[in-house]
């Protein structure tokens, strides 16, 4: 091994150790916890040592949001492979199911990747994840193509631009498809769902539910339900028969 190579495999060992102290702080006290004089601490060594590896402090947090992602997805694309059925809609309910569960298991990391009030640091790593995940999925020629006219006018712009992200995330996973099969219709669906999956999930995260619930879950399927019924998807029972 040349001096040149150890120094970069102890650099990255380091970097990695940072992370490590990093996320411990942010799962025990939360996000304004992760400060580089704590995580100095934690290590043993100076803050002013740290911007060595970092830039600066947001640096750090968008790293340690990356990571955060990477795991997520690792579980996301677990649960979704353990779904054999072949339906379209089941292979959605998974990703559902396990993108909440994660959530519910990981409240302070949940927080930090894109429900912070000051800088949702992590929501393009977010968004990158689950478009990774669904853009195959979402352009599915098993989805009903609801007609451009139901989308507000007002929206059409900013659908149009992301209309081009999920054609790009559909493409990297190998499906080919053009506006006539991922038309405005369908992007305007697409969105609504996600806005009412993304509000479930961060109320029951941070315990805002409007009134008192026992069980969410139940309120988290029929959610499910209706929202794959407005979609479009043909099938609406999940891998488990329900």
């Amino acid at each position: 091994m040349t001096e040149a190579t150890r120094r970069e495999r102890l650099r990255a060992e380091t970097e990695r150790e940072i992370r490590q102290a990093a996320r411990t702080l942010l799962v025990e006290s939360g996000r304004d916890a992760v400060t580089l004089r704590a995580i100095a601490r934690k290590l043993g060594i100076t803050a002013p040592a740290l911007y060595r590896y970092y830039d600066s402090h947001d640096a750090l947090l968008r790293q340690l949001c990356d990571d955060i992602c990477d795991d997520m997805a690792t579980a996301l694309h677990t649960d979704l492979a353990a779904e054999t059925s072949g339906q379209v809609g089941c292979q959605v309910r998974a990703v559902c199911h396990a993108f909440r569960r994660w959530a519910l298991a990981h409240p302070q990391e949940f927080a930090l990747v894109f429900a912070s009030p000051r800088d949702p640091l992590g929501a393009d790593q977010f968004g990158s994840v689950f478009l990774r995940l669904a853009g195959g999925l979402i352009a599915s020629n098993q989805v009903a193509n609801h007609v451009d006219e139901e989308v507000p006018e007002a929206l059409h712009e900013d659908l149009v631009r992301f209309q081009q992200v999920l054609m790009d995330a559909a493409s990297a996973h190998g499906v080919r498809v053009g506006d006539d099969v991922l038309n405005l219709g369908k992007i305007y669906h697409v969105v609504q769902s996600w806005v009412r999956l993304y509000g479930h999930v961060a109320l029951e995260v941070f315990g805002r539910f409007p009134f008192a619930v026992t069980n969410p879950e139940p309120m988290f399927d029929s959610m499910l339900d209706q929202m794959l019924m407005d979609i479009g998807f043909a099938e609406t029972t999940d891998s488990a028969g329900r």
